[in-house]
């Protein structure tokens, strides 16, 4: 029986990687580390309010067996260049470092399609640093996520994600042989792929969306 670590719950993955962790009998104990605590009345979740810009306060916490981080933002969310680089590379650094220095076995990203260190697009290019710093760590298992268009209800309406989701649709019959990856995926099957790559050795390190979307579809508790 297992501990998951989750940061990021209350997104579009996150949340859904939490409604699935929840019902899977491998997992004993869920820990939630958010900034602001919501009332959860399941037995297995343990909600820690963290301290985003101070995670070595709760170093004592981040102990577990699978660490799933699912912690993202837009420019158009944190227009500020310093504090978007904290959450999109800072938070996530910081979080697996402690993970690694606490024996966490497993340290699941989620990162981008098209994530590159040379884009010109500081997006892909952050998530690529991020993906190239956690390699760095050695964790036992590491798995880096890479969905493309992502596809459910979010709680906050991004009109142009909106847009984007229907015309995706769309053009989902086009997406054949090497073009697969560019499909939208459902965030249900992002998240359970996530854990079903934590619980089960797949000999890679990254999963791209047309990979997700079929280990997603295979999925049991």
């Amino acid at each position: 029986m297992k501990t998951a670590l989750i940061f990021g719950s209350s997104g579009l993955v996150g949340n859904q990687l939490l409604n699935i962790i929840v019902q899977n009998n491998n997992f004993k104990h869920i820990k939630l580390f958010v900034r602001s605590v919501l009332k959860n009345n399941n037995s297995k979740v343990e909600t820690f309010q963290t301290d985003f810009i101070n995670l070595e306060k709760h170093k004592d916490s981040i102990v577990g067996d699978d660490c799933f981080f699912c912690i993202g933002t837009t420019r158009k969310d944190t227009p500020d260049k310093n504090e978007y680089r904290r959450i999109e590379y800072n938070i996530p650094i910081n979080v697996a470092r402690i993970a690694k220095s606490n024996a966490v076995g497993s340290f699941v990203y989620i990162s981008s399609m098209g994530a590159n260190l040379n884009s010109s697009n500081s997006y892909l290019k952050n998530k690529s640093q991020v993906e190239k710093e956690l390699n760095k760590l050695n964790f036992p298992k590491l798995a880096v996520i890479r969905p493309s268009l992502l596809l459910g209800k979010r709680e906050k309406l991004r009109l142009g994600e909106s847009i984007a989701q229907y015309a995706m649709k769309k053009l989902s019959p086009f997406f054949i042989r090497n073009l697969k990856k560019y499909k939208p995926i459902q965030a249900q099957y992002v998240a359970k792929a996530m854990v079903a790559i934590a619980q089960n050795n797949y000999q890679k390190t990254i999963f791209e969306s047309n990979q997700l979307e079929e280990i997603g579809k295979k999925y049991k508790l």
